[in-house]
């Protein structure tokens, strides 16, 4: 009998080692907890960019601006572009042959106008994002153009968890302009 107890006694012991203890987020020089790397895999992406149309539409339709849906030559431009400023480390709406957001929606065949680009760098998730760009009035008019039909999302995560953020919007059908809002 003392064979038994001292083996389940130590089956239990053993279990208990295997059990996930609590920890404490290790915190920032402000107090805050650091954040965690958002890691988006391959299998995410229509997922995220789905997310973000129907988080997009409804700040759309809280404006009382029409719907945007998804293209994909949209978001061919702007994965394009997300890969291209992490290559150029900086974020800005240039890529590195000098091409702008309408030379680049030119090249994968959108036949509409740009309407405007939000990019950005960093490390927050789509949603957390895209809650900043509606924070900033030139990004937010953006978003919320009325004459905005269409939508391209994509990014481009390096190894380090760093994002590269790009959003375009289009407005289909109508030949592209000067003075597209770039953001």
């Amino acid at each position: 009998m003392n064979r038994r107890t001292f083996l389940l006694l130590s089956s239990a012991a053993a279990l208990a080692a295997c059990a996930e203890t609590p920890t404490q987020p290790t915190l920032a020089p402000d107090g805050k907890p650091l954040p965690k790397v958002y890691r988006i895999t391959a299998g995410d992406t229509a997922r995220i960019q789905f997310r973000i149309l129907d988080s997009v539409n409804a700040l759309r339709e809280a404006a009382g601006a029409p719907a945007l849906q998804l293209d994909s030559k949209l978001n061919a431009a702007a994965a394009t572009h997300a890969r291209d400023m992490s290559v150029q480390n900086r974020p800005w709406h240039f890529g590195s042959d000098g091409s702008s957001p309408i030379d680049r929606v030119q090249r994968v065949g959108y036949s509409g106008r740009v309407v405007g680009e939000n990019i950005s760098e960093t490390y927050e998730t789509e949603l957390e994002t895209l809650a900043a760009w509606m924070e900033e009035p030139s990004t937010r008019k953006v978003i919320l153009d009325p004459t905005a039909r269409d939508l391209g999302f994509s990014w481009h995560q390096e190894s380090s968890g760093k994002i590269w953020w790009t959003m375009l919007l289009g407005a289909p059908g109508l030949a592209s302009i000067p003075g597209f809002t770039a953001s």
